[in-house]
């Protein structure tokens, strides 16, 4: 199996279905495909098992597979041998020319969920990353945190930033900040779930 590249990573290309390129708009569809559409359309659904292969039990299990190829996805996952797991790559690869357009079609759709999903999370924890950077860096930011979360603890934070200032200037390990990173997810965390709650309509009263 092709391994995929950092740019593959952060826009993965599995996701999207392969176009063909080998005929003309006004050409018949059907025409058999060319050498080359067709080693397009393998690489793409190697890129696809090989994103199967790299998701936790948990996710995998989510996806639609037919039970063959799900067997051989966990096989891979058990086999740490070079060779063994080059092996088991290429079957899985094989299964995964079995597969019609309409399957294929719908673990991409299941995939691009769990893509959706990381990404969500990681924009969430940059944005506590600034928060503590800027409340390590400005008192004013202090100041603005405290009016977005009042029930924060107030002592406590500032006892974090001012250690966290000490840390960065005695270049000692980040204990505090780590601590402050925790603290400024409970405050975002809390707020999501007002925020949740907040959404959820109301329970109507119950007639007499």
């Amino acid at each position: 199996m092709r391994a995929m590249s950092r740019a593959s990573r952060h826009n993965p290309t599995y996701l999207q279905p392969v176009v063909r390129t080998d005929i003309g708009d006004e050409d018949d569809p059907d025409t058999p495909k060319s050498k080359s559409q067709r080693k397009r359309e393998v690489n793409a659904l190697q890129d696809l098992g090989t994103a199967l292969e790299a998701l936790p039990k948990d996710k995998l299990a989510k996806v639609p597979l037919p039970e063959k190829l799900l067997d051989a996805l966990r096989e891979a996952k058990r086999t740490t041998a070079h060779e063994g797991k080059r092996r088991q790559m290429q079957y899985i690869g094989k299964l995964m020319r079995t597969l019609t357009d309409e399957e294929v079609e719908a673990i991409r759709r299941v995939l691009a969920t769990f893509v959706g999903a990381s990404k969500a999370e990681t924009a969430r924890l940059h944005a506590m990353e600034r928060w503590r950077d800027r409340l390590i860096a400005s008192d004013d930011a202090i100041t603005e945190f405290i009016a977005a979360h009042p029930d924060s603890d107030v002592q406590a934070l500032r006892t974090l930033v001012r250690n966290a200032r000490k840390e960065a200037q005695l270049a000692k390990p980040p204990k505090s900040s780590r601590e402050l990173f925790q603290m400024v997810k409970q405050a975002l965390s809390a707020n999501d779930r007002d925020e949740d709650d907040a959404d959820q309509p109301e329970a109507e009263d119950d007639e007499a």
